[in-house]
């Protein structure tokens, strides 16, 4: 079985002493949720093979089964030698869909409730010189509504916007050597103003925290600090500026060490805010021309094939005129964003919270653990430039409950992370927010037009009091215009074109009446490519062209008002 996917998981933070554990792996089916108490994990192989860190329901896995799975189990035998098990062993899973459990030589030693963010554990004490088995098991059912599931299907069938399930682990394995001294974390804060780049982090015993920044392999600045078993502060002031752009990146590298553990990373400089009406990047405006996008793939599902694939979808969208997109319903692997870093590329990230019930104290518990999961995460990346933890909340039932969990949640982000914005809940109904985002799937030019004029003039609201005349808009969800050469029983919004020319007519229109009102900072496309039954793509979901580029880029490209 072929290993797919060999990469560093996480260029942020790569240490040369790690060992990928994707592959193949053991797999069985666990319809009765029972492995727990059948203590399955002490006895022995299991009867099929899976390729990680495909999804059983992908055809990369070698499963292909595309039923609910109450819950699956995985078994990797994995070999240590002497000089690894002298280390710091630590375990790390990308994304594991949804509860897991996780064992070491038959002990239990963690579990981790989240579909979408990642995890480790130190297993040192665990583990020792020759074989060593993990046994996951992880349980899953996108019908509790207990859960954020996303696009997932709660039915048999993907239908309408809901496509194949994803269950278990979808993203890398892999296991880090660490000395007995070491980094655990860090976050970068860039002050463009003063060329500075602020680190906060957190050390495992005691030393002297050394970073280095490079550009371009020339040294920009350094930093020294002491640190003991606590978190260490230190600024780096850079020799040579660089900003990072749409389009172009402009990423430093960075090398941190303390003692024998040294960390290859990198950052960009960069700057976020709103000033009235106006998105500002790097204290100039610019205008948000973006995509959905919601990373599916036809045979590995919610997981790239390779790296290579990862690149691809940036690449087709920049070639269209984007720059950059709006990852929807879905928390995208690190490889991807670390490409939207080299590129320059824009990103919102969403999480999936839709199959959520959102009075479910237990649901809202399982969502904010994991939302602060990835907020932690995903802290680093430059190409992010805000978040928005919901999606089409809507507030009708239940509202005042529901209301005050957005809000909740929108003010825990801002607080954790005030460098970026935050949309509360895209789609409309708002409580508070920075940016006032609106989707609207009007297929008629002079309605749309009439309907973003409506918005912009007086932004009006069952939530939110005194928008009008302040706040920035962003249509981050139209389009989404139905065309497909083959398919029959596929689906957009509206009545499919006659023509080609007739689609690219509508297109224009739609972009034009976004890009000519100047109250306007952005707009998001929907969307990149088909997925499965959704025929609304720029190109296939084989990623297959439909239209030709230069067209389609002409209109993305030209100049808004708001950056006249």
């Amino acid at each position: 079985m072929k290993m797919h996917r060999q990469e560093h998981p996480n260029p942020q933070w790569e240490r040369a002493d790690w060992k990928n554990l994707n592959g193949k792996w053991e797999f069985d089916f666990d319809f009765g949720r029972s492995a727990r108490e059948r203590k399955l994990y002490e006895q022995g192989a299991l009867s099929k093979e899976i390729n990680v860190p495909f999804c059983p329901e992908s055809m990369l896995s070698g499963i292909g089964y595309t039923d609910f799975m109450a819950a699956v189990c995985y078994r990797k035998v994995f070999e240590l030698s002497k000089e690894e098990a002298k280390k710091n062993i630590v375990l790390h899973f990308g994304a594991v869909d949804y509860e897991s459990f996780v064992y070491i030589n038959g002990q239990l030693v963690k579990t981790h409730i989240g579909g979408y963010s990642s995890f480790e554990v130190d297993i040192t004490k665990y583990v020792k010189v020759g074989e060593n088995t993990i046994f996951v098991i992880a349980e899953d059912d996108v019908r509790s509504r207990q859960q954020p599931s996303g696009k997932q299907s709660g039915q048999y069938y993907s239908e309408g916007c809901a496509y194949t399930r994803t269950t278990g682990i979808w993203q890398t394995v892999w296991l880090e050597f660490l000395p007995d001294t070491y980094i655990r974390n860090a976050k970068y804060y860039s002050d463009i103003h003063n060329e500075t780049l602020t680190i906060i982090g957190n050390v495992r015993g005691s030393g002297e925290v050394c970073a280095k920044a490079f550009f371009e392999g020339n040294p920009m600045g350094i930093a020294r600090v002491k640190a003991s078993n606590s978190v260490f502060s230190m600024q780096i002031k850079l020799s040579e500026f660089h900003l990072w752009e749409p389009g172009k990146g402009g990423l430093y590298d960075l090398e941190l060490t303390f003692g024998e553990d040294n960390i290859k990373s990198y950052f960009g400089m960069r700057s976020v805010h709103i000033d009235g009406t106006r998105f500002l990047l790097n204290n100039k405006p610019v205008f948000q021309r973006f995509v959905l996008d919601q990373g599916y793939y036809p045979d590995g599902i919610y997981t790239a094939k390779s790296d290579d694939e990862l690149k691809r979808d940036i690449v087709l969208s920049m070639e269209l005129g984007f720059n950059g997109a709006r990852l929807h319903q879905k928390i995208f692997e690190k490889r991807f964003l670390y490409h939207c870093d080299k590129a320059g590329y824009m990103v919102w990230c969403e999480h999936a919270n839709w199959g959520m019930n959102y009075t479910d104290i237990i649901a809202a518990e399982n969502f904010i653990g994991e939302w602060l999961e990835i907020l932690e995460r995903d802290f680093n990346h430059p190409s992010i430039i805000g978040w928005c933890p919901f999606n089409e909340t809507w507030g009708y039932e239940e509202k005042k409950l529901k209301n005050t969990l957005i809000e909740n949640v929108y003010k825990l982000t801002k607080q954790f992370d005030p460098t970026r914005l935050c949309i509360d809940t895209s789609g409309f109904f708002h409580t508070v927010t920075d940016i006032f985002d609106v989707h609207d799937y009007e297929q008629d030019v002079d309605r749309f037009k009439e309907n973003c004029s409506k918005i912009t003039e007086s932004i009006e609201n069952d939530q939110i009091e005194e928008m009008d005349n302040w706040k920035a808009v962003f249509i981050s969800e139209y389009g989404g215009i139905q065309w497909s050469d083959n398919v029959s029983n596929g689906w957009g919004y509206g009545n499919a074109p006659k023509s080609k020319e007739d689609f690219l007519k509508r297109y224009k229109g739609l972009a034009n009446a976004i890009l000519d009102n100047p109250r306007i900072t952005g707009f998001c496309y929907t969307q990149l490519y088909d997925v499965e039954q959704e025929q609304n793509g720029l190109y296939t979901y084989e990623r297959e062209a439909k239209f030709d580029a230069d067209s389609i880029r002409t209109i993305n490209a030209r100049k808004a008002a708001i950056e006249q």
